[in-house]
């Protein structure tokens, strides 16, 4: 990722998390869905970047990072009171999880803060980042995915958010394979689901319904078999499309992404009742019939005679 395209992003004002793709593909063990929505927030406010665009190095990246109640519900669009208990409870989240990282070579297990501080008075949390995640929350090569924190805002489930992420990082083509495997790690699901069936519809087939509830993605999956045992996954959804623009001043081109846009959701209305007219079903149902109001009122002239 260029650092032109880093620059823009930052300008953009919305706030965007990334992670270097091992940090995105790691397990996130004890994480719950809202304790990884403080954690990606928590993330935005790195930066990664100097005035300048160019990115800065783990040991010169600021460590500790302030979270306000204001700023989770503006993005999260939760409730005032729910978000204070979100924050409260992140606290001991982020402190007793880990971050579990498996790669060829090793088996590492990181810790995500030092110190975590819920603020009372002040309705915010205050986290100090250790030092060993610092480098995977570092922009210094193009081994990282950045999106919108608002793209995951609607999302219910940690799976499905962890889906999107994954994603992420083949955005460009269209589509990804993951192994049953590489999906229970990325997944943390442990020895929960242990038959396939169930894994597959508490997970990533939820998750791609939720997805594709909230944007036009068009995605869907493909199950890989080995005799008869599903061994992985394909996922096939809409890429985002690159576009070059060229500065007619300086000839110098950047990179604009389109991603698959937000699915509109419909509004109930009583659209097919004219204005000045009633519903059926606003009518009273003690509304007497016009022969009945008729009648009376020839009675009571009769009588009056």
């Amino acid at each position: 990722m260029s650092s032109d395209k880093v620059t823009k992003l930052f300008e953009c004002g919305e706030p965007k998390t990334y992670k270097h793709n091992q940090l995105n593909t790691a397990d996130f063990g004890s994480f719950t869905q809202n304790s990884h929505k403080v954690f990606l927030y928590l993330i935005t406010k790195i930066g990664g970047v100097d005035e300048f665009g160019k990115y800065l190095q783990p040991d010169k990246m600021k460590r500790e990072h302030v979270l306000t109640v204001k700023e989770f519900q503006g993005v999260f669009n939760t409730d005032i009171h729910n978000t204070y208990k979100v924050l409260k409870q992140s606290t001991k989240h982020l402190m007793r999880s880990d971050i579990t990282l498996d790669t060829p070579t090793s088996y590492m297990c990181i810790n995500v803060c030092s110190r975590a501080v819920y603020n009372k008075k002040e309705g915010s949390i205050t986290i100090k980042f250790t030092d060993d995640i610092m480098p995977y929350l570092a922009q210094v090569n193009e081994k990282f995915v950045m999106y919108n924190l608002k793209e995951v805002s609607n999302f219910k489930s940690l799976f499905t958010t962890r889906l999107y992420e994954l994603i992420q990082e083949f955005k460009e083509t269209g589509w990804m394979t993951k192994s049953i495997e590489q999906l229970r790690k990325s997944f943390a699901v442990n020895n929960k689901f242990k038959l396939y069936a169930d894994f597959k519809r508490k997970t990533f087939e939820h998750a791609c319904n939720e997805i594709n509830n909230n944007y036009k993605m068009g995605l869907k999956f493909e199950e890989i078999k080995r005799g008869r045992k599903v061994v992985a996954v394909k996922f096939i959804f809409k890429k985002t499309r690159v576009h070059k623009r060229y500065n007619q001043h300086t000839g110098i081109a950047k990179n604009f992404y389109e991603k698959p846009k937000p699915q509109i959701k419909k509004q109930k209305s009583n659209a097919d009742v004219l204005e000045g007219q009633l519903a059926f079903k606003d009518i009273s149902k003690d509304a007497k019939p016009m022969k009945n109001v008729l009648s009376n009122l020839f009675s009571k002239f009769t009588n009056k005679s």
